[in-house]
């Protein structure tokens, strides 16, 4: 449930900010895709569509995305997912084989360079 839950609120994160970032905004500039993180069984899954600068997501699984980016489980992708490291956590999944990356992993590269935007932002004093 709660990786569910952080997959929705990734997706309405990015939809935010492909609406009001413009450096974010610059990073979909030209990418016209679709992704997906998922679980490995496919019960949990959110896809997300990159087209005209914005970011829309609906849940499910769809035939040939981009790339996408499967957990062994709901749990080890959310705690991947919040882990301190992220990139330290995403490698060592990958190695013990409790992440799989099917498709285009430059694509995958960069979808980790929008993770940076979507940090929340400090109030002002």
């Amino acid at each position: 449930m709660k990786f569910r839950f952080l997959l929705w609120m990734m997706s309405l994160l990015m939809a935010r900010a492909s609406r009001h970032n413009p450096a974010f905004q610059q990073q979909l500039l030209g990418k016209d895709l679709t992704f997906q993180l998922q679980t490995f069984d496919g019960k949990v899954a959110r896809h997300f569509i990159v087209k005209d600068q914005r970011i829309s997501s609906h849940r499910g699984v769809i035939p040939e995305p981009a790339f996408c980016i499967a957990f062994k489980d709901a749990a080890f992708g959310f705690a991947t997912l919040q882990a301190k490291n992220k990139q330290l956590a995403f490698m060592q999944g990958i190695q013990d084989k409790d992440i799989q990356v099917k498709g285009n992993t430059g694509l995958v590269m960069w979808f980790q360079g929008l993770m940076k935007y979507l940090k929340p932002r400090k109030k002002k004093a």
